[in-house]
């Protein structure tokens, strides 16, 4: 998996924000916010291929959580990401 082309993460405010570049990403009725731990994981596996097992591994190396959480959220956010656009 990936995170498509045109979009990029900024942090605006203590808030951490999906921007969207180019004419086939821009959705103006939504907007993508990111909490602290999807945030790190992005800035991880930007402009690379990445797993599940991947996103899960860098909350292991980030966070002090137990492995079963982590391969969880990292599914979670996985699927997120596909579902909304960014990621495929």
């Amino acid at each position: 998996m990936k995170i498509k082309k045109g979009f990029e993460l900024r942090e605006i405010c203590g808030e951490y924000i999906v921007v969207a570049h180019g004419d086939k990403n821009i959705d103006f009725s939504k907007v993508i916010n990111l909490n602290e731990s999807a945030a790190v994981m992005w800035k991880e596996v930007a402009d690379k291929d990445f797993t599940a097992e991947d996103l899960a591994s860098i909350l292991l190396n980030t966070y002090d959580v137990e492995e079963e959480i982590a391969q969880t959220d990292a599914l979670r956010i996985m699927k997120e990401w596909i579902e909304i656009g960014l990621a495929e």
